[in-house]
This record gives C-alpha cells, sequence and structure tokens, in this order.
C-alpha cells in the first residue's frame, strides 16, 4: 500500500480535530496545506499510471512552471507598478513589486555562474522560497475556509476595526467594513452594538472612530447603540480596547474587517483569550496582492521564533545538502 493516501488521510484527519477544536489557530493553515500537497503527490503518482494522460501530463506540468517561473512575478511587477500609482510609494504598497523583483533576481541567479559556495547559497534562497510560498498558499487557502465556517448570525455586538482615512472622511476600505457591519446588524431581532475602534493617525484630522460614528449616523444608526474606542492603532489594540466597551451581556461577539486580514484578526483574538470571531468586507482585486502579502509578513513577525528556526532550519540543509554533494 502506498505511503502517501495514508499519510494524507492522516494529515486531513489531524486538520479537522483541530479545526473543531479552534478554527482561530494559525497551525490550522499548515496542516491542511500538508494535507492538500500530500494529496495533490498521490494523485500525481496516479495519473502517471493512466496511458491516456500520459502525452497530457507534460504539457500540465510545463504549464504550470511557466505560471510559476514567468506570469506570477510578472503580474506581481504589475500590481506593484499599480499599487504605486493609486495608493503611492510606502513599504507595504511595494511588497508586490519587490517580491515580483526578489522572484525574477532569483530565477536569473541560477543561470549565472557562481562557484560552489553562490550555487550553494542560490539553492538555499530558492528553497526558502518554496517553503514559504508553501505557507503562504496553505494561509490563503485556509483563511478561505475560516471565511466559510464563521457565525452567521445572532451577534450581540459588532466590533468595526477601523483603517486609514483620507483626511476626516471614510475611505472606500474602510466603507465596505462599515456596511458589512451594517448588514449584519440588519439581520439581528434584537439590533448588537456597534463599537467603532481606530485612533487618529498621521495626516489625519479627527480618530477613525469618530469618522466611522459619523458615518453610520449618516447610514441611520442611532447614536445609543455606537461605542467609540478612539485610542487604538494596531489590530490587537483595536480588539483589547473594543473589549472593554462591550456590554457586560454580550457573548456573541464578531469583528469586522477586510477580507484580506480576516484570519490575523482572528488568531490576534485567540491569542488574546477573546471568544471573538472575525468576518470580512470586500476589498478592490487590485489591493489584494500587496494586503495579503502584508499580513503574511505580520504573521511571520508575530512568530518570529518559530520563522526565524524553521528558515535556519531549511536554509542551513539545503546548504550543506549542495556543499557535500
Amino acid at each position: 500500500m502506498s505511503v502517501l493516501p495514508v499519510a494524507a488521510a492522516v494529515a486531513l484527519v489531524v486538520f479537522a480535530v483541530r479545526l473543531a477544536r479552534e478554527p482561530r489557530r494559525l497551525g490550522n493553515a499548515v496542516w491542511l496545506g500538508v494535507a492538500l500537497l500530500l494529496s495533490a503527490l498521490w494523485l500525481l503518482r496516479a495519473a502517471l499510471h493512466l496511458d491516456w494522460l500520459t502525452p497530457v501530463l507534460p504539457v500540465l506540468l510545463g504549464t504550470a512552471a511557466v505560471l510559476v517561473t514567468l506570469v506570477l512575478p510578472a503580474a506581481l511587477l504589475v500590481n506593484g507598478v499599480l499599487m504605486w500609482r493609486r495608493e503611492g510609494r510606502s513599504p507595504g504598497n511595494l511588497l508586490s513589486l519587490g517580491l515580483g523583483a526578489a522572484l525574477i533576481a532569483l530565477e536569473v541567479l541560477f543561470f549565472v555562474p557562481l562557484g560552489r559556495w553562490g550555487s550553494a547559497l542560490v539553492a538555499a534562497a530558492a528553497a526558502l522560497a518554496c517553503c514559504f510560498g508553501f505557507v503562504f498558499l496553505s494561509l490563503l487557502v485556509y483563511s478561505v475556509v475560516y471565511s466559510r465556517i464563521g457565525r452567521r448570525g445572532g451577534f450581540d455586538a459588532i466590533i468595526v476595526l477601523g483603517c486609514g482615512l483620507d483626511g476626516d472622511r471614510v475611505p472606500p476600505l474602510l466603507a465596505a467594513r462599515l456596511e458589512r457591519a451594517i448588514r449584519l446588524s440588519e439581520r439581528e431581532p434584537e439590533p448588537p452594538v456597534l463599537v467603532v475602534s481606530g485612533g487618529r493617525g498621521a495626516g489625519e484630522t479627527v480618530s477613525e472612530a469618530d469618522a466611522m460614528h459619523a458615518y453610520l449616523r449618516e447610514r441611520g444608526i442611532p447614536a445609543h447603540r455606537i461605542r467609540r474606542e478612539d485610542r487604538a492603532t494596531t489590530t490587537e489594540e483595536n480588539l483589547r480596547f473594543s473589549a472593554a466597551l462591550l456590554p457586560g451581556d454580550a457573548r456573541r461577539v464578531v469583528a469586522v474587517t477586510s477580507n484580506y486580514h480576516v484570519f490575523r484578526a482572528a488568531v490576534e483574538c485567540r491569542r488574546l483569550h477573546l471568544p471573538f470571531h472575525a468576518t470580512g468586507s470586500p476589498t478592490a482585486r487590485y489591493f489584494l496582492p500587496s494586503a495579503l502579502l502584508r499580513e503574511f509578513a505580520a504573521l511571520l513577525l508575530h512568530y518570529r521564533r518559530t520563522t526565524i528556526a524553521a528558515g535556519v532550519l531549511v536554509a542551513g540543509t539545503v546548504l550543506l545538502l549542495t556543499l557535500l554533494s
């Protein structure tokens, strides 16, 4: 009996158990990724024994290789330029541009004679890129899973996480979060409390909480249902400070943010021992690549010890094997 299907089944069972116990765990994404990877390898191995698929398989694998090595870096570069023009030159907005350039540089280095140590370092960098790429894709897939399994209603309170303002005006990204919160509140027979959370950032004339309060009032939400938290500058502070403003009888609470930020917000809720879940609002498609990369970088930074240990292990192993070969 092949080991691959057994290993895939074990990984899937572990994922299912962990998901049932606590869906906000970061490790769930990795277990899902492992289960999907092992399943894909098993299916690929089985496909090699199908005569009708033999002529098609090289074409499929070649297409996948072209997509990863050529189309993906080019798409990241294009998105990076678009973000530069529309959103400005902040480091967060240039992540897709930087990643696209880094991938192209890494691919070029494979064809440059660099000597023994240089080639070993390039191999180690490629291994790191593959590992982090795997984790990123796992998180992306699991984020979709998490957004589909969350509570749909029955909320006592809704927290809206703030983001940057346009002067004193609510920008489209934040408006989408507020509209999502309004739709959720309209489903409830007993209107829930809305907590709008966000301090005053650089270049903003009012706090994000004040701007969101004004937006909700214009949309017809009564003032007594809105509570303002106007000190937070991070996701952690958004959640922690907002929790202190909740009614004492609020047991079912959801945090509303943008779709790309949902899983990190949920992970943060778990870390703070808050029994909240998170839900997301739509985001402009051009904004997603850099936003998702920014969220991924934030998670890696949050788990920096694990990230560094895994990176050193992978890079060191590949470096050693390459030098010894």
